[in-house]
C-alpha cells in the first residue's frame, strides 16, 4: 500500500486509527489533525531551502565542468 511501509496493511491502519480515536476522542481529533498538518508543513518548508541550495551547487558544478 505505502512504498515506505510495506508490512502495514489496511487492517493495521484501521487498528491504529481506532486506537487514536479512543485515546484522543472525537472532540480532540480535529485539533490533533490540525497540529499534525502544521508540523508536516513546517517540516517541508524547513527542508525545502537546503534542497534548493544543493541543487544550485550541482548546477554550478555542471556548468564549470562543461567549460
Amino acid at each position: 500500500m505505502f512504498g515506505f511501509l510495506p508490512s502495514i496493511g489496511p487492517w493495521e491502519i484501521i487498528a491504529v486509527l481506532a486506537v487514536v480515536l479512543i485515546i484522543f476522542g472525537p472532540g480532540k481529533l480535529p485539533d490533533v489533525g490540525k497540529s499534525l498538518g502544521k508540523t508536516i508543513k513546517e517540516f517541508r518548508n524547513a527542508t525545502k531551502e537546503p534542497i534548493e541550495e544543493v541543487e544550485e551547487v550541482v548546477k554550478e558544478a555542471a556548468k564549470e565542468t562543461e567549460k
